[in-house]
């Protein structure tokens, strides 16, 4: 039988990594805890296979060239990628320029790094969607239409759902519901997105696979399988013609061109006249609603109206703010549900000069964090003590912080600005310094007798950082590159 002393140091124990949790759990609006199951991360792999004391900020390992803009691909395979179970690629859109139709075998996140208001994409096909999301009850989504002129005849052009994006969106996909995207803006449209492989949603393997709908891209974007790289045409190319002319009741000469097996303009192709849709319009009420996001209580967001993306770069969001020091934004399943189904989440984080994220560790996620401005410097240490990285991060790069493993970020002379992509719909942190953390959770005992130092300087560990998530520089704080 267990003494007393005993039962209250376990107490103690438990109680100081409860409240640590909880507080933490302040500064993402409240949000419940919901465990990721089914997990097939670093799925055939060992943990040595991973290579994780082997990190690195990655730029892009080859640059794809389309008629109407580049996309730039990761390597799956590296170990950072291969572990977490996910994959990146960045498109890079000219102005007319539509990214072809094409779906995936895995949920994705697609954030758009740069962009004006008058960018369109579709994401059609919902009703595949159904069985992903449990949805029992027979749905049918109403169709949006546009009355087009002909000189010979009228015609009604029925499409599903169109949303218009913009920059500092966050845009979530499920997995094999096909999209496309059209940069309707004088100015580049890119788009970062990652696809989380290992998601139950994937009943392949762990390889990052693309179905395009038309075009005949040829080029490697699916990456290297067995040493080899993978030619890539559209699904249609592999159906006889006349199959095809049949399923579609045409003539075998249109299901031929189906195929586009002469078509050398990329996935990316320029659009002769600008695309014009019909769009429908927010009402004030609508947009104040949907700018505040919705409770998730399956009636008020129904699923043909459910809502796709969230804005994070709007100050007016911020989780968490310092003037001193920056800010960060954050959505999850909380107030985007649709990321419930996707089990993931995203997070924007802004640093100022010389400013401090505060060391913490991912307690139920892993995060690829993508850095889109500025230059700063990242440690992330494992459980062994061991850094496994060190070193000055950049614009474009990208670089993956474990689960678990201890992350601390610093921004440079320009500040440092970045999106996370993290494998849980409802991620959190928990901080080894300042007001919610872990240190200030403990009593000074335990940190004076942990540290071998005097009750003073666990006094000082303990209480001299007040900030929370972000700290403002001090002396100590001056950037190295």
């Amino acid at each position: 039988m267990a003494s007393v002393p005993s039962l209250v140091s376990l107490c103690l124990l438990v109680l100081s990594h409860a409240c640590s949790a909880q507080l933490e759990q302040v500064t993402s609006q409240h949000g419940w805890t919901r465990v990721r199951g089914e997990q097939r991360r670093g799925e055939g792999y060992s943990l040595d296979e991973c290579q994780f004391s082997r990190l690195s900020a990655r730029e892009p390992d080859r640059r794809l060239t389309s008629e109407a803009g580049v996309t730039d691909v990761w390597d799956e395979n590296d170990d950072q990628f291969r572990c977490a179970g996910a994959a990146a690629l960045r498109h890079t859109i000219e102005e007319r320029g539509l990214l072809l139709p094409a779906y995936t075998n895995a949920p994705k996140l697609v954030y758009v790094d740069q962009g004006q208001l008058h960018l369109i994409f579709l994401s059609s096909f919902f009703k595949s969607f159904l069985r992903l999301v449990n949805v029992k009850l027979k749905i049918y989504c109403v169709e949006e239409s546009q009355q087009q002129q002909d000189p010979r005849q009228g015609f009604r052009d029925q499409h599903q759902k169109i949303r218009k994006v913009r920059e500092g969106d966050v845009i979530a996909l499920p997995a094999g519901v096909a999209d496309w995207f059209y940069n309707d803006a004088q100015t580049p449209l890119v788009l970062v997105q990652i696809m989380d492989t290992s998601n139950p949603a994937n009943q392949l393997d762990n390889n990052f696979r693309k179905f395009f709908l038309a075009g005949n891209p040829q080029q490697q974007i699916q990456g290297q399988r067995g040493g080899q790289e993978q030619r890539s045409g559209n699904i249609f190319q592999g159906f006889d013609e006349q199959f095809l002319a049949e399923a579609f009741n045409v003539d075998t000469d249109l299901a031929r061109r189906m195929k586009n097996e002469n078509d050398n303009r990329g996935v990316i192709v320029r659009v002769e006249d600008r695309l014009q849709f019909l769009t429908p319009e927010f009402s004030e009420e609508e947009r104040s609603e949907y700018q505040r996001g919705r409770p998730a209580n399956g009636v008020e967001e129904t699923f043909c109206s459910a809502r796709l993306k969230q804005n994070i770069n709007d100050p007016s969001r911020a989780d968490v703010y310092n003037p001193r020091a920056g800010r960060i934004t954050s959505v999850n399943s909380h107030n985007l549900p649709i990321l419930r189904s996707l089990r993931l989440s995203a997070q924007k984080g802004h640093l100022y000069q010389n400013a401090i994220m505060a060391p913490h560790w991912n307690m139920n996620a892993h995060s690829i964090c993508y850095f889109t401005r500025g230059t700063g410097r990242v440690q992330i240490v494992d459980e062994n003590g061991r850094s496994v990285f060190d070193g000055e991060v950049r614009e474009g790069q990208i670089l993956t912080a474990p689960h678990n493993f201890a992350v601390v970020k610093r921004a440079g002379g320009e500040g440092l600005e970045w999106v996370a992509f993290k494998t849980n719909d409802q991620a959190k942190i928990s901080q080894l310094a300042g007001r919610v953390s872990s240190m200030r959770a403990f009593p000074e005992e335990v940190i004076a007798n942990s540290f071998q130092v005097s009750r003073e300087e666990a006094r000082r560990l303990k209480f001299n950082r007040d900030e929370v998530t972000l700290f403002s520089p001090g002396s100590r704080s001056q950037y190295r590159a």
